[in-house]
């Protein structure tokens, strides 16, 4: 038989006396949540600006300006150190009527890889 120590008026008081740690432990979460979410629409905005210039480069119309997140995970980097790979999608167009899908891969704030659906090469190139 097991007994659990009785919470008396003393005791009752005395873990109400120092709330402080419970503020100071709330406020680190908020600030860790504020953290990952900013650097969330950073690494977003530099995914859009990757997705962008592909399309750019490949003669292809980036369409809706935008990327979507598809998944986020915890993956290693080179030098074995965990970041979060951050997965986007978005969708461009190869003759201005049909949306062809891409992905562009990021792992932490850098950029990993990037594909495109296949799509008919046009005869300028």
């Amino acid at each position: 038989m097991t007994f659990a120590p009785k919470l008396t008026r003393n005791r009752v008081s005395a873990l109400a006396a120092h709330p402080t740690m419970w503020e100071s432990l709330g406020i680190a979460v908020i600030v860790l949540i504020a953290a990952l979410f900013l650097d969330g629409l950073r690494v977003r905005e530099a995914a859009i600006q990757i997705a962008r210039d592909a399309c750019r480069e490949h003669g292809l119309q980036f369409l809706d300006d935008t990327v979507q997140g598809a998944r986020t995970r915890f993956a290693r980097d080179a030098a074995g150190h965990a970041r979060l790979r951050r997965t986007y999608l978005f969708d461009f167009s190869d003759d201005g009527v049909g949306r062809r899908s891409g992905r562009v891969v990021m792992l932490g704030s850098e950029f990993e890889s990037l594909q495109l659906e296949p799509y008919r090469l046009s005869r300028s190139h």
